[in-house]
């Protein structure tokens, strides 16, 4: 007979390897680089505004030194009203940037997010991976934590040493892989021992961390504790099938990194039940059922202000818990006409994504075919409490990160990023507060803060050029820009503030990669018609 943990360990080495063995497929992986530039041996930017990430406000202007890919100088070299004092002026670069009347920003980070969803194999054939990066940085995301590494460990580890190497066109990528253990597909981890075999193993073969769903408690906890030991970092989709026996403040308890989306987190503000109440005909393999109850869950936990709101914030912070929301996903179940119909699905969503995206019956987050105003009405009240508690974490001093989630419910690539921005701001976070999650802290969760997350100088050179500032209005930071009334001319128009995305001192064209992304997509329609020809519905 078979020892039951070598099985597990093989079997966990393949589910690693990649998905096809489960009917799955891949993206096409990025294999050139067509676009950037660098990186230069002195590579200058002139005259710029600084909104350095660390919550800091605005000054300048600066000018901005980077060598390879690390930034050297930060020079003062005015003040406002009055010119340039050239005496302060760096010496002149190998590549220099006029930022008169720009401002400079750390680059962005993804703290959850998928190259790809694999899923999407049965609706067509996939987006190759070159997609998705040049949307992200095309958005300004040079750093990103793939959340579960569903192309596979080694697949994601090439593409990272790819991006590393500047051979392609990428941000930085951190993987995680998914942790098998739970009650579907992925199960091959049957006992604790098991689980810190396989976790030794991943980390050998270049994991940075570990997505969970839940697992049984005695796995979960020591996985964690060996999470812990290996320096491997964790996060945790608490999934329904699981979360009865470990919400969200349990596995904070015990060493979880971070909590991703919103499950666990009421569960752990029940106050008077321990369990959700659930209607007698809830099946979670239905995916209605399953989407239109979690937006019940928040309704039946306790309120903001209550001792037991207070103490699980409390508790939350002394673990040191972060959470990383992704409630730009969830987004259209408050307003699903909003989101299906959003302005940049013409361009930029593929036939295959926007395929996969129609409500049918098994399709992972495709369950609208029975959506209503109840439905709706439930998941905005949902938001109402679930931001109270970010925006209170926050305020106590606990973190909260930037994370998408894209390539599902009407959300893609790099447009689900803004829009996570925008959410938080709308939960009660100030600009400052949103820009500093979207960099420094999310910097400090994947642990790379010593290398980016902030303009410093010593800091890798990711970084930001926009031609407004993005802390007026982060609309302006989609691909798609947002409407504006040109006095002027007297007429409407799309204005947009990113200008470069600098990765690594690589310097990125944002216009030239929205172009090849448009490119790309209307190849995927017959006749460049889009998702909102009448053929196409």
């Amino acid at each position: 007979m078979t020892n039951p943990s070598k099985a597990a360990i093989e079997v966990g080495e393949e589910m690693v390897a990649g998905f096809g063995r489960k009917g799955l497929g891949q993206l096409r992986p990025s294999t050139t680089r067509d676009r950037g530039e660098g990186p230069f041996g002195r590579l200058v930017l002139r005259g710029a505004m600084v909104i350095d990430g660390t919550g800091a406000p605005p000054w300048g202007p600066a000018d901005i030194v980077i060598e390879g890919d690390r930034i050297v100088t930060i020079a003062a070299v005015g003040v406002p009203g009055l010119p340039i004092n050239d005496t302060r002026r760096p010496a002149e670069g190998d590549r220099e940037i006029d930022c008169a009347g720009k401002f400079l920003t750390p680059g962005f980070i993804d703290s959850h997010a998928h190259i790809g969803t694999p899923f999407h194999a049965e609706s067509g054939e996939m987006m190759p991976a070159d997609y998705v990066y040049k949307l992200w940085l095309a958005h300004g995301v040079t750093s990103v934590r793939e959340a579960g590494c569903m192309n596979g460990l080694a697949w994601t580890r090439e593409q990272e040493d790819a991006s590393e190497a500047n051979r392609i066109a990428a941000p930085h990528l951190h993987p995680y892989v998914y942790f098998p253990a739970v009650n579907d597909y992925l199960k091959t981890i049957y006992n604790p021992d098991e689980g810190r075999e396989w976790l030794r193993q991943v980390r050998d073969k270049g994991a940075e961390g570990v997505k969970f769903f839940g697992a049984p408690p005695a796995i979960m906890q020591a996985a964690l504790d060996e999470c812990a030991k290996l320096g491997l970092r964790t996060c945790c989709h608490h999934a329904q099938l699981s979360v009865g026996r470990m919400n969200a403040l349990r596995t904070a308890q015990w060493g979880l990194t971070s909590t991703e989306h919103s499950y666990g987190l009421p569960e752990a503000l029940f106050d008077g039940r321990t369990l959700q109440d659930i209607d007698d005909n809830y099946n979670y393999n239905d995916e209605y059922l399953r989407f239109a109850t979690a937006g019940q869950t928040f309704l039946q936990a306790a309120r903001p202000g209550s001792r037991k709101w207070d103490d699980a914030l409390a508790s939350f912070l002394e673990a040191g818990h972060t959470f990383v929301p992704t409630m730009n996903v969830y987004d259209s179940n408050r307003d699903l006409m909003r989101a299906r119909r959003a302005e940049w699905h013409e361009a930029y969503t593929d036939s295959t994504t926007w395929k996969y995206f129609q409500p049918q019956r098994g399709g992972h987050g495709a369950y609208f075919y029975r959506w209503s105003v109840k439905n709706e009405v439930e998941w905005r009240e949902s938001f109402r409490i679930w931001m109270t508690f970010l925006n209170d974490y926050k305020n106590r001093g606990g973190r909260v990160c930037i994370g998408s989630d894209s390539g599902f419910m009407f959300q893609i690539y790099g447009f689900g990023f803004v829009r996570e921005l925008e959410l938080l701001q709308e939960a009660g976070f100030s600009p400052l507060e949103v820009l500093r999650a979207a960099t420094l802290h999310g910097a400090e969760l994947l642990g790379i803060d010593h290398d980016t997350g902030t303009l410093e100088v010593g800091s890798r050179a990711d970084l930001l050029v926009h031609d407004q500032n993005p802390l007026s209005d982060f609309k302006l930071l989609y691909g798609t820009g947002a409407l504006r009334l040109n006095d002027g001319r007297g007429a409407l128009e799309q204005q947009r503030a990113l200008r470069f995305t600098i990765k690594g001192g690589m310097v990125f064209d944002v216009a030239e990669l929205l172009a090849d992304v448009r490119v790309m997509v209307a190849a995927t329609w017959p006749n460049g018609e889009g998702p909102f020809d009448s053929r196409a519905e």
